[in-house]
């Protein structure tokens, strides 16, 4: 089924495709991905959501593969569906905190966190620091999402966060552009990176002070340096992996 679309419409929404295919592969690149689970999503009206297809490999994301899904999973426009958990997760975070785009993954130092008890970003390396109070945790673990409630509930304890790092589970990063969200993901698992590497040797961590940790977290030129990260992702993957736009 094909979503009619206003001529400015179209020409963002296809440029939403084209970002979001390019953050999917890279985040593979990367070895951000889960196997074939786990869901970038962007939110292009108030009930339509663009989001990658359920057992879609993030290696292989093309634009024109990408869905646009209704408020209820429900496809409008391209083949097959989303996975159950990535609806029943994006639609109510969307809905509820605003954020326009909303990335999920099980990345592994990020993830490794969630599984230590009362396991918390530390403020030890400036990557950390660009997230001082911009965090959130979840630490009840309920299994699968199975129905939107739970994606409610993470709404809730995601509140007006930019990251909700969920118990036993994996991380949500939330922005109002793919640059910045993604952006923000990169940073985060490297943070998280340095971090598990310092804990690795026994010795207790040595922390930013508070004063200058939180002035890392407003630094002036976070919205250009993300969209420098974007631009020069793609220009790698127009030489590379072309078929990524298509």
């Amino acid at each position: 089924m094909t979503l009619p679309m206003a001529g400015n419409n179209r020409a963002e929404w296809q440029e939403s495709r084209v970002d979001l295919s390019a953050a999917l592969r890279w985040a593979a690149r990367l070895g951000f991905h889960e196997g074939v689970c786990n869901h970038f999503s962007v939110m292009l009206a108030p009930d339509r959501f663009l989001i990658n297809a359920h057992r879609m490999h993030w290696a292989k994301a093309r634009a024109s593969e990408l869905l646009v899904i209704d408020d209820r999973g429900n496809t409008i426009e391209g083949e097959g569906r989303p996975a159950t958990t990535g609806t029943n997760i994006h639609v109510p975070m969307h809905k509820m905190t605003g954020h326009k785009v909303i990335l999920h993954t099980h990345m592994p130092h990020a993830t490794a966190l969630t599984c230590i008890e009362g396991g918390r970003l530390e403020m030890c390396h400036q990557n950390a620091g660009r997230f001082h109070g911009l965090v959130a945790y979840d630490d009840a673990f309920n299994g699968f999402a199975s129905d939107m409630d739970e994606g409610t509930r993470m709404s809730r304890m995601m509140g007006d966060k930019r990251v909700l790092f969920l118990g036993n589970h994996g991380v949500v990063v939330a922005g109002e552009s793919i640059a910045d969200a993604f952006d923000d993901l990169y940073y985060l698992e490297r943070a998280c990176q340095v971090q598990v590497l310092a804990m690795s040797t026994g010795r207790p961590l040595r922390l930013i002070p508070e004063a200058t940790a939180a002035k890392l977290a407003h630094f002036s030129t976070r919205h250009e340096n993300a969209l420098h990260f974007l631009a020069a992702i793609r220009g790698i993957l127009d030489e590379e992996e072309p078929a990524y736009a298509a």
